[in-house]
């Protein structure tokens, strides 16, 4: 079976996109920890707000380059995002059991990723199909 160019190559900027969301979530949510839970203890909003921020930009920078299916694309990039967040979360903290705040409580993290990122990446391929009329 023969891939097309086009394809290899979306799928190379996904992968990318996605690891650098992992990244940009892991740093952020490292940086910010310690501010947030001394000032409100036993919720941690840090990681699923830096997750909606940093997989919303990546979203949108490669939904932007589709004019059609916009919607699709985003549900694919979102589950490519995904795979590529357990993965990460596989190689660097739960096989070589590292301490993390992600890896806390892991099978949430793992639940409200697999809802969170594909329903933001959809939701930017919706917003990016629609045509907007200004009146």
């Amino acid at each position: 079976m023969r891939f097309s160019k086009g394809l290899i190559m979306k799928l190379k900027l996904a992968i990318v996109y996605g690891i650098l969301a992992w990244f940009l979530t892991y740093i952020i949510s490292t940086i910010l920890n310690p501010f947030i839970i001394d000032n409100i203890p036993y919720i941690n909003i840090v990681i699923p707000i830096s997750i909606i921020i940093v997989t919303g930009f990546f979203g949108i920078l490669y939904i932007r380059n589709f004019n059609s299916h916009e919607v699709f694309e985003g549900f694919v990039v979102g589950m490519i995002f995904f795979v590529i967040d357990f993965v990460c979360d596989l190689v660097f903290f739960i096989l070589p059991n590292n301490h993390n705040v992600i890896v806390d409580s892991y099978p949430l993290h793992l639940i409200s990723m697999i809802i969170m990122i594909p329903l933001i990446t959809t939701f930017i391929g919706y917003l990016a199909q629609m045509t907007i009329n200004p009146r």
